[in-house]
């Protein structure tokens, strides 16, 4: 696999991937470039060009058989495995986290939960106890943590992610309103709202 792909086509792979899992459910085995093309609102042209970034995972005329091309998605995205994920902050936002089931149906298990607020730890949200941040960098290099979330306010998001990173961290998903500063070794995603809505009354009327 060529190790420079570009990060633009590595973001429709999930994408895929869910279609994927949707035309499963649906009951049926294979699948054209066009047909995701319609569903997703992506080109056949463009779907067939990132695929071919990883190999040849189709025939000319015959399609894509669904399960095949979903466990190579799987191991291109390395969601083959189970992987477990720090969250901190135990807020309004954190609470909602920690209580969404999707992440765990996904491979993605959130396995400890940490917060500064002396009012929260040691209290119970969902399954887990709310552990001290200040336990954080060793309970994350105990248990090898790789990818952890940031839920908590601006001005505290970076020192956590520091925190992170020193205890060995690559992949922070990041719902703080701000831009972390990290190594080129770690990858960060950013979940704000806001500017997701920013840019959709761009294009409305008044």
């Amino acid at each position: 696999m060529p190790t420079e792909i570009p990060d633009i086509v590595i973001s429709r792979l999930p994408v895929y991937l869910r279609a994927l899992e949707r035309l499963t459910q649906e009951g049926q085995e294979v699948t054209s470039s066009h047909e995701l093309g319609r569903r997703l609102g992506i080109s056949s042209a463009q779907i067939r060009k990132d695929l071919s970034h990883f190999g040849g995972f189709g025939k000319q005329g015959t399609g894509y058989k669904i399960a095949f091309l979903k466990d190579q998605l799987r191991q291109v995205l390395k969601v083959e495995r189970e992987w477990h994920v720090a969250l901190v902050g135990a807020g309004d936002l954190g609470s909602a986290i920690a209580r969404y089931r999707g992440f765990s149906d996904r491979g993605f298990h959130i396995t400890c939960v940490f917060d500064s607020s002396p009012e929260k730890i040691g209290r119970k949200l969902g399954t887990f106890q709310i552990q001290p941040i200040t336990e954080l960098d060793a309970f994350v290099k105990s248990q090898n943590i790789k990818i952890a979330m940031i839920a908590v306010p601006a001005e505290h998001a970076q020192q956590v992610a520091e925190i992170l990173i020193k205890a060995g961290v690559k992949a922070i998903l990041n719902y703080a309103p701000i831009n972390l500063t990290v190594p080129d070794s770690v990858h960060v995603q950013y979940i704000d709202p806001v500017l997701h809505l920013q840019r959709m009354t761009y294009y409305l009327s008044d």
